[in-house]
């Protein structure tokens, strides 16, 4: 489901109202991607098939290293994170061997701050390049339902296919890896705030939703799945509250869960916790997620707010609606050809560049530093580029036309037939780019899970 920009609550900054209702979902269904990027990666596809576990036997299990991980993650993000506030002392996770496996899981749930109604099923989304299960036994070709799996309703267009899993039963690590990547849209972040009507978001402590409407679940979740470290300090002192984003609170939390489940034999749960870090970090190689305004300037956005402050709305409406519709068209065009594809069991420039392995040398090793400092930095500086080359290769109606509403139409517009009408060289300029985005992502996926397995033996990434 996409949300109108027009059903947002109206706020006094541009800043804030461009983020509310672009959908905070980045890339569409993660699995697709990450199933390329990670198909040609040694460390993945070589690693031995892995035995289903349910996350309560997990977590009872390594209850102790459970509980001194979750401290040493709460110290992490106390010294590292602008912005963040503590976790309330009453949610620590503390050892309870004779509590309930339910109690167990709703105490660990509630120790990271996600939301408690998460489903965490056994599951995978299979590969859709794939016509055979991904798992070892005949039961992985069961389907799955979307609430089996997925707390949010599901998208009228949806490219989700689950099959379910049993405890023990044998499962590719890079099915894993890839399903879990799609999985933090899952509803994980959903109403986590003060101002959320949920029971738990008013015990969390990260106080009122920073931006956005609470009342919009979508919307509640943008402050965990967007980063804007990069925006000029004029913009940081209009609008302070696009610091409190968190992001690289999550890739902690699930990237050091993961090393730890890969120590302690639950090689399972190393690499779904892998996979839900890297959600976030692929979040961040989306232009629209590591920058406010992609292709304006700090000037021009103070200008048009400065209109609005004066009574003059209309350009800054015009200019909310327009962000929302190129972010939105980005994606779409993104997920369909990846679709088309995997239909036509073809092998097309985005694949490829997804798989290219040639430039992880390229980037730094992995570390505390890499998702602020390599991806988002990157991502932003891709925001001109972005703009210019969908308003000249995307039909003007959509990227250009701020009285058309992209989220409300989308189901009904079908991008890949629609730029079969343009010029060649259009749809080779903006696949091209794509390309490039892909690229990033794919690279920057593989960087993380070296580091990760790298702290799973023990060293320091």
């Amino acid at each position: 489901m996409r949300l109108s920009i027009r059903s947002c609550i109206p706020v006094t900054l541009l800043v804030a109202l461009a983020l509310v209702c672009p959908a905070a979902f980045s890339w569409s269904n993660h699995s697709f991607v990450a199933y390329r990027a990670f198909e040609k990666m040694p460390e993945v596809t070589n690693a031995p098939p892995v035995s289903a576990e349910s996350l309560e036997a997990f977590l009872k299990a390594e209850e102790k290293a459970i509980q001194a991980l979750l401290i040493s993650q709460e110290v992490w993000a106390q010294n590292n994170l602008e912005k963040y506030p503590s976790r309330p002392a009453a949610l620590a996770f503390q050892v309870d061997p004779d509590r309930s496996d339910e109690a167990r899981r709703l105490a660990f749930l509630m120790a990271l701050r996600v939301a408690p109604t998460s489903k965490f099923a056994l599951y995978i989304q299979p590969d859709p390049q794939q016509t055979q299960p991904s798992g070892n036994s005949g039961n992985s070709g069961n389907a799955l339902t979307h609430s089996a799996v997925n707390t949010l309703p599901q998208d009228a267009n949806s490219t989700y296919r689950y099959q379910t899993l049993r405890p023990g039963e044998m499962v590719s690590a890079l099915a894993v890896l890839a399903s879990a990547s799609d999985e933090p849209d899952y509803g994980l972040d959903i109403n986590l705030w003060d101002d959320s009507p949920s029971e738990w978001g008013k015990r969390y402590g990260f106080g009122a939703l920073p931006f956005g409407n609470p009342s919009l679940p979508y919307a509640t979740q943008a402050p965990f799945h967007m980063g804007f470290y990069h925006e000029s300090r004029v913009l940081y002192l209009a609008a302070p509250f696009i610091k409190r984003t968190f992001p690289l609170l999550r890739i902690n939390q699930f990237s050091t869960l993961s090393a730890l489940a890969f120590r302690t034999g639950h090689t399972y749960w190393g690499w779904r916790f892998a996979g839900l870090a890297l959600h976030y970090l692929q979040d961040l190689t989306q232009p629209y997620h590591a920058s406010l305004a992609p292709g304006h300037s700090t000037t021009g956005l103070l200008w048009v707010n400065l209109l609005a402050m004066a009574g003059a709305s209309g350009k800054k409406n015009d200019t909310v609606v327009l962000l929302s519709n190129r972010h939105l068209a980005l994606e779409k065009y993104q997920i369909e050809l990846l679709q088309r594809a995997a239909r036509n069991k073809q092998d097309t420039s985005l694949e490829a560049a997804l798989r290219n392995m040639g430039k992880d040398g390229s980037y730094p090793a992995w570390s505390d530093r890499y998702v602020r400092d390599v991806v988002a930095a990157q991502a932003a500086a891709y925001g001109s580029q972005v703009v210019s080359t969908l308003e000249s290769s995307m039909p003007a109606a959509f990227i250009s036309d701020p009285s058309f509403d992209f989220g409300v139409k989308e189901s009904e517009i079908d991008l890949t037939s629609e730029l079969a009408k343009r010029d060649p060289e259009d749809r080779n300029r903006l696949e091209a780019m794509i390309a490039e985005l892909l690229g990033n992502f794919g690279a920057h996926s593989r960087t993380a899970v070296r580091g990760i397995l790298k702290e799973s033996h023990g060293t320091t990434p």
